[in-house]
């Protein structure tokens, strides 16, 4: 039986991307092999940390009993535990729409294509910029979404630079540019990206404006 070890399940509003706002169920699985500097979910990053081994059954009969058909699947980092392909193909098959948020240091070309990915193109502030993985680039498509998460101007410019060489733009649906909270002056931040026209989203996470910066579970 296929199992995944799971942080938590819960139903709130979605803070990222461009389905924010929206109600949203999300799977946070256990288990990173990052360790960015600015990552808010240092209790998801053990792999043999807090959680629940759950089977794909479990999980599915537990998300069915809230009222959307909007799933989201991160962590930790999903595509470290195998199980997490199937059960998002199995999603899928139910009907869901299925976000996939993904630190980009795993191939992610066994995803269903069907899912949305979100892919997280880490910067150098993150500390762990060289592990990204620029193959997968190759399997994104065209409703799949990137962002930076930005802590500096250095951060910025890299986002930036990447954004272009990479012909993003036509490659995806949406790219943002993310401010890590309280690191960085939402105004100079808008101001970079207006004087380059740069043709991406400035995204504040929504739920840290709803539910402060260290609520767990929203």
């Amino acid at each position: 039986m296929e199992t995944l070890l799971i942080n938590e399940i819960f139903y709130s509003i979605q803070g990222e991307g461009s389905r924010s706002g929206l109600p949203c169920v999300f799977i946070r699985t256990q288990g990173c092999g990052l360790r960015c500097r600015w990552c808010d979910t240092g209790y998801a990053l053990e792999h043999d940390g807090e959680g629940e081994r759950m089977s794909l059954t479990e999980i599915r009969e537990r998300i069915s009993g809230f009222p959307t058909r909007f799933v989201e699947i991160t962590g930790g980092e999903p595509l470290e535990q195998e199980a997490s392909f199937p059960l998002m193909k199995q999603l899928c098959d139910d009907g869901y729409t299925v976000a996939l948020e993904t630190g980009g240091h795993v191939d992610v070309a066994k995803v269903d294509p069907r899912v949305i990915k979100i892919l997280d193109i880490k910067c150098p502030g993150s500390g762990v910029a060289e592990r990204m993985r620029w193959s997968n680039l190759v399997c994104l498509h065209p409703h799949d979404e990137v962002k930076f998460v930005v802590a500096d101007e250095s951060d910025y410019r890299y986002a930036a630079d990447t954004i272009r060489q990479h012909d993003l733009p036509h490659r995806v649906s949406s790219i943002f540019i993310s401010p890590v909270h309280g690191a960085i002056n939402l105004e100079t931040l808008a101001g970079w990206m207006l004087e380059d026209g740069l043709p991406a989203r400035l995204h504040i996470q929504l739920h840290k404006l709803i539910w402060g910066p260290d609520r767990r579970g929203v």
